[in-house]
């Protein structure tokens, strides 16, 4: 399970003095016990890679906030952030397994137009299993939809 990884590293991260790791770490247990203890029991391993998901997805978005503004300093220290978190993810599937995988939802669902595209999205989001970038699968799918 990823808290065991993710207390051995907290413990490392202290020995090795380094903090961005450190609270990047804590931030995400943190993230962790409240959803265990929402849900009243122990988290599942894809429940905790939504998790971890989740909060990924929180950096990638302070870092387009700062990037416009212009707070490349605060940017930097999100993308780093970023990168630890992206260790306990699995990885994301190449552009081309996933233009294919939009290729075959597109098949499927018999998508002919833009109003089809909620449902391609919803097939490829759930073939790559959260190893797909939601916003790279609609873009892509509006893409050949549109064509």
């Amino acid at each position: 399970m990823i808290l065991d990884t993710i207390n051995k590293q907290i413990v490392e991260a202290m020995k090795a003095k380094d903090e961005i790791r450190l609270s990047t770490l804590k931030l995400l247990l943190s993230a962790l016990h409240n959803a265990k203890i929402d849900k009243r029991g122990d988290l599942t391993k894809e429940e905790e890679l939504e998790i971890v998901r989740r909060e990924a997805k929180k950096r990638k978005d302070a870092i387009e906030a700062y990037k416009k503004v212009g707070a490349t300093d605060r940017a930097e220290k999100e993308e780093k952030e970023l990168t630890i978190l992206q260790e306990f993810l699995p990885k994301e599937l190449p552009d081309e397994e996933v233009s294919k995988l939009v290729d075959e939802a597109i098949t499927t669902t018999s998508a002919s137009s833009m109003q089809d595209m909620g449902k391609v999205i919803g097939v490829v989001m759930a073939k790559a299993k959260g190893r797909a970038d939601g916003k790279k699968v609609a873009e892509m799918a509006r893409k050949k939809l549109m064509e």
